[in-house]
């Protein structure tokens, strides 16, 4: 089985919970849709929104590019919080992880996302962001594949 997220155009939906330091986790729900062009060259854009809570809206935009044959990718992210941010990415058998870190941030903030397939049509996708050696929050979400 191949994955499907990020691999394929898509549009995915994600239910969670996002947790911060000292804090209680709080509710999580999003989308996330990707596209391709023949080029190699993907976009994924992601909304989170946190239900019942004064916490401001996430988006971030990425741009990336897959080589032909590769297992692995680079990315630009644009996140309405942490601002202009790079990052790598790496495709196992059945798990994708990207890291990133944001460009010249004098917290040294950077981060991690391990997403895990667990059908065609369902991953979860466990993230955490740091600033320097401590992690600041986490977030743990299931994404399920809409139909079109």
């Amino acid at each position: 089985m191949a994955h499907t997220f990020l691999l394929e155009p898509g549009r995915w939906a994600m239910q969670g919970n996002w947790l911060e330091r000292n804090g209680m986790p709080i509710s999580v729900k999003g989308m996330t849709l990707v596209a391709w062009n023949r080029d190699n060259w993907f976009t994924m854009a992601t909304k989170l929104i946190f239900p019942g809570s004064d916490r401001s809206e996430i988006s971030l935009q990425y741009k990336g590019r897959l080589h032909e044959g590769e297992r692995q990718y680079t990315f630009l992210l644009q996140h309405n919080i942490l601002g202009q941010v790079e990052g790598e990415g790496w495709i196992g058998l059945d798990t994708i992880v990207q890291r990133y870190w944001v460009i010249g941030d004098r917290q040294r903030r950077s981060g991690f996302e391990t997403l895990h397939r667990i059908s065609e049509d369902r991953y979860y996708l466990s993230s955490g962001i740091l600033a320097g050696h401590f992690l600041t929050n986490t977030m743990e979400v299931s994404l399920e594949r809409q139909s079109t």
